[in-house]
């Protein structure tokens, strides 16, 4: 009986402690766990845990909306703005042996046939002063000849400052690409946001978005999480910790709804929460000077000490006259945004 009273007592304890390690959040009864890294992990008993890449197909499609479309490649879909000449969004899953490049890139521009209305071309870009800016990257797509080549589509190009395709752009591809590795496999949806009033370039009037946006989930149980960056289309030295925002907040300026192939609850709860310590950031990828750092992997402590001592709250308004959620470190107290 003592044997019984202590083997109970032990795992009564255990229990304690590591409960004392997560911090619970109930929806609907259901229970979902926010783990130390700040990752989202769904018990395999958990109703809220049926999403597996591989059960859902098509999982990285936006919901549609009247009158739109999906073309679809071999490596990506997308769906395509007749009135801005490019991409609503593009979208694809990159899984980790997908990282792996054995056709190099054609640079070889080519008109988009599955487009109904047509595509831009290159009289639209030339002389414009813009790249032809990959929305899906080349290098995501090295995997494949067919991949890589219709990566070249015009389609999948949008209009970018040279200094930001090639600079903090860039940067945001590689620490995607990055973690397709470090989690085996993540979904992609990237693309400009389009807005009224934009500058255009060529005869067909293709617009120069001011801003692009990628978000991304990792849907590999029991981490399951996801985040968004909304990047100015100009050039950049700035960490990508500072253009990190929640999938919530790129739904708000876009327009489009991600991941509606996601439980309800599960959808609601990824997309609302932005936890940064929760994913692995390449020294590359906060910053673009050539310092490098010890580890991959930065401490949750420290990240939040870097952040409450050089960020504070944007002082702008949103449309809706609410204060601006954004977090700056601009001297004049806004975002980029603002």
């Amino acid at each position: 009986m003592k044997k019984f009273y202590a083997l109970l007592c032990a795992i009564l304890i255990t229990s304690i402690v590591t409960y004392s390690k997560s911090e619970r959040i109930n929806l609907s009864a259901r229970k979902a766990v926010i783990s130390e890294d700040n990752s989202l992990k769904f018990p395999k008993n958990n109703r809220l845990d049926i999403s597996k890449s591989a059960t859902i197909r098509k999982l990285e499609i936006p919901k549609l909306k009247p009158n739109e479309y999906v073309i679809t490649h071999a490596a990506y879909s997308l769906s395509y703005n007749e009135q801005n000449e490019q991409a609503n969004w593009v979208a694809y899953e990159l899984t980790s042996k997908e990282t792996n490049s054995i056709y190099e890139r054609t640079n070889k521009f080519i008109v988009d046939l599955l487009v109904k209305t047509g595509s831009a071309d290159n009289q639209d870009y030339l002389k414009s002063g813009y790249d032809r800016g990959h929305l899906a990257p080349a290098g995501d797509m090295g995997w494949s000849s067919t991949a890589i080549r219709e990566s070249f589509y015009y389609s999948n190009m949008s209009p970018q400052n040279p200094s930001f395709n090639r600079g903090v752009w860039k940067r945001a591809e590689e620490l995607v690409r990055s973690w397709a590795v470090d989690y085996k496999s993540v979904y992609i949806v990237t693309g400009p946001v389009l807005t009224k009033g934009l500058q255009t370039i060529g005869s067909d009037k293709v617009a120069v978005p001011n801003f692009f946006y990628k978000v991304i989930l990792d849907n590999n149980a029991p981490g399951i999480k996801g985040i968004g960056f909304i990047i100015p289309n100009k050039g950049s030295s700035e960490s990508l910790l500072n253009y990190a925002v929640s999938i919530d907040q790129v739904e708000r300026i876009t327009g489009i709804d991600f991941f509606p192939l996601l439980p309800d609850k599960q959808e609601e709860l990824i997309e609302s929460n932005l936890n940064t310590t929760a994913w692995i950031w390449k020294s590359s990828s906060t910053s673009s000077s050539s310092k490098s750092v010890s580890k991959r992997r930065v401490s949750s402590a420290q990240q939040k000490t870097n952040r409450i001592a050089t960020s504070v709250q944007c002082s702008g308004t949103t449309k809706k006259g609410l204060r601006c959620r954004n977090k700056t470190k601009n001297s004049n107290g806004k975002c980029y945004l603002h």
